[in-house]
């Protein structure tokens, strides 16, 4: 078990807590979709702890810092400072187009190869719109910039 292993399920639980709130303050026929993902988080969530003491019973504990070795501040704040921009353009640009802006940024960003990147943004674009958009019936933001 690492030390840092209990925050990041400390912030799952608050994340939880928190979209659980927001959750219940929509309509109760929109309830239903979100507190299934919100209990499927938390239930893994509670798996990981499980996991979590079962490993401290058999390995110990560790501080977990040594998995922060190869950290790069800058690489860190840069995309932090791209999914900021990100979510300050959605409203303007509409939820697609800044989403293609974002991804093609942050994977030029990381070098990934350019076949990879077209692929991966047509592929989660794609599910993103049958999920949402054709299933779910869900209204992405539009943008106000072109209307």
């Amino acid at each position: 078990m690492k030390k840092t292993d209990i925050g990041v399920c400390a912030a799952m639980y608050a994340v939880c807590a928190f979209f659980f709130y927001m959750t219940l303050q929509l309509p109760e026929a929109a309830q239903i979709y979100p507190l299934c993902v919100i209990a499927l988080l938390a239930a893994l969530t509670t798996l990981h702890v499980f996991n979590m003491i079962r490993g401290a019973i058999r390995e110990g504990v560790t501080s977990g810092l040594e998995d922060f070795k190869d950290f790069l501040p800058s690489q860190f704040f840069i995309l932090f400072a791209m999914i900021i921009t990100y979510l300050i353009l959605m409203p303007w640009l509409g939820f697609y187009l800044a989403s293609v802006l974002f991804m093609s940024a942050c994977l030029i960003f990381l070098r990934v190869k350019i076949w990879q990147g077209v692929l991966a943004e047509i592929v989660i674009l794609a599910l993103v719109y049958f999920a949402f958009s054709v299933f779910l019936e869900v209204r992405l933001p539009e943008g106000t910039l072109f209307y």
